[in-house]
C-alpha cells in the first residue's frame, strides 16, 4: 500500500466532516444537493464585471461574492468553487499571487468561510494559470516547457495557503503528473488532514473552454495540449483515474461534462469515491446563445443537459446555473 504523508493516507472521514459535506456525497439523489456553483472573484474592482461570453455570469467583488454564497445556501446548493482573478500587474512567471496569503483567492476564501461557515462546501481551484503572466498551469523551463516537478512544489504551497484560508476542498486542475500525492502530503504535514481533494482526474484539452479564458482574464500564450488530455483518448482517462486514487484523491472529476459523457459513465462505474463533472463555460454559453436567438427552450435545455450529466453517473455537477436550478427544483 502506498502511503502519502501520515498514516492513514486515505481518510474517508474527510467526506463526513459537516452535514453539508455528507449531504453532498449522498450516493443517489437528483436535487439541489448535487449542484456546485463555480464563481469568479476579481481583485481591484468596486462593482461586478459582466463576462460578455457568459451572459448572466460575472466577476464578483468580495461583497457580491458573499451574497452569491448566501444565495446558494438558501437555494440548497451544496458547494461553491472559487476562482481568483488577480490584477494583471501581480502576475509573474511563477504565479506568486496564487500562494500569497493575501492574494485574491485566499482573501475570497476567508470572506466566504466567514459568511457561510460550514453551510456551503467551500472549494478552491488549485492551479497557477490565473496568476502566471504566460497563462500556463505551471512553472516554465527556459525553453518554454511546463516543468512538471517544479510546478508540483508550487501546488504544495498553494494547497497549504488555500487550506489555511478556509477551503474545505482543494481542486487541483493543472493535470501535472503526481499532483494529488504531493498535495495530499503537503496538507497532511501542515495539519490539514480533514481538507479533501477533488481531483480534476479527467481534464481534456477542449475548445469549449473559450469563454472561461475571459472569465479569469487569462494571459495564455500557446495551448495546453502537453498536459491536458487528448479528446481522442478514453483509456488514458482510466490510467489517470487509477493514479489519482492511488495518490489519495477523495473525489474525482471529469471535465468537460457534456462532450465526454461516455468517459464520465466509465469513470462512475469504476470507482467507489464520489464523482463530479464540470459543465464548463462553452457548454453554458452555447445554450444561453441559442436561447437568446430563440432557437431552443432555455429552461428545458438547461434541465435536460444536467439530467444527462447526472444520468451518466455524476453525483456532483459544477454548473453556472447551480443556484437558479436549485431554486427551480425547490418549486417543483
Amino acid at each position: 500500500m502506498t502511503v502519502y504523508g501520515n498514516f492513514p493516507g486515505s481518510r474517508p472521514r474527510r467526506l463526513r466532516t459537516t452535514p453539508t459535506m455528507r449531504r453532498m456525497v449522498a450516493e443517489t439523489r437528483l436535487d439541489a444537493a448535487n449542484l456546485i456553483l463555480p464563481a469568479f472573484v476579481r481583485e481591484g474592482v468596486d462593482a461586478p464585471v459582466a463576462i460578455s461570453a457568459m451572459p448572466g455570469v460575472q466577476q464578483h467583488t468580495l461583497d457580491t461574492l458573499r451574497k452569491a454564497a448566501v444565495d446558494a445556501v438558501s437555494a440548497g446548493v451544496s458547494g461553491i468553487m472559487l476562482f481568483g482573478v488577480p490584477e494583471d500587474g501581480k502576475k509573474d512567471g511563477r504565479g506568486t499571487a496564487g500562494t500569497d496569503p493575501d492574494g485574491i483567492l485566499q482573501v475570497a476564501l476567508r470572506a466566504v468561510r466567514e459568511e457561510v461557515g460550514d453551510d456551503l462546501v467551500i472549494m478552491s481551484d488549485l492551479c497557477l494559470d490565473e496568476y502566471t503572466d504566460h497563462g500556463h498551469c505551471g512553472v516554465l523551463t527556459e525553453d518554454g516547457r511546463v516543468d512538471n516537478d517544479a510546478t508540483l512544489e508550487r501546488y504544495a504551497e498553494m494547497a497549504q495557503v488555500q487550506a489555511d484560508a478556509g477551503a474545505h476542498v482543494v481542486g487541483p486542475s493543472g493535470m501535472m503528473d503526481g499532483q494529488v500525492g504531493v498535495i495530499r502530503d503537503a496538507l497532511d504535514q501542515t495539519g490539514h488532514e480533514d481538507v479533501s481533494i477533488l481531483a480534476y482526474t479527467v481534464k481534456y484539452s477542449s475548445a469549449f473552454y473559450g469563454p472561461f479564458r475571459e472569465a479569469v482574464g487569462s494571459s495564455l500564450r500557446g495551448d495546453r495540449k502537453t498536459y491536458q488530455q487528448d479528446p481522442a483518448n478514453a483509456r488514458e482517462s482510466m490510467r489517470e483515474l487509477a493514479l489519482d486514487l492511488e495518490e489519495g484523491a477523495d473525489m474525482v472529476m471529469v471535465k468537460p461534462a457534456g462532450p465526454y459523457l461516455d468517459v464520465l459513465a466509465k469513470v462512475a462505474e469504476s470507482v467507489d469515491v464520489p464523482v463530479a463533472a464540470y459543465q464548463i463555460s462553452g457548454e453554458y454559453s452555447m445554450i444561453e446563445a441559442a436561447a437568446e436567438k430563440g432557437w431552443i427552450d432555455r429552461d428545458a435545455a438547461i434541465m435536460e443537459s444536467l439530467t444527462g450529466i447526472r444520468r451518466a453517473g455524476a453525483q456532483m455537477i459544477l454548473t453556472y446555473w447551480a443556484t437558479e436550478v436549485a431554486q427551480r427544483l425547490a418549486r417543483r
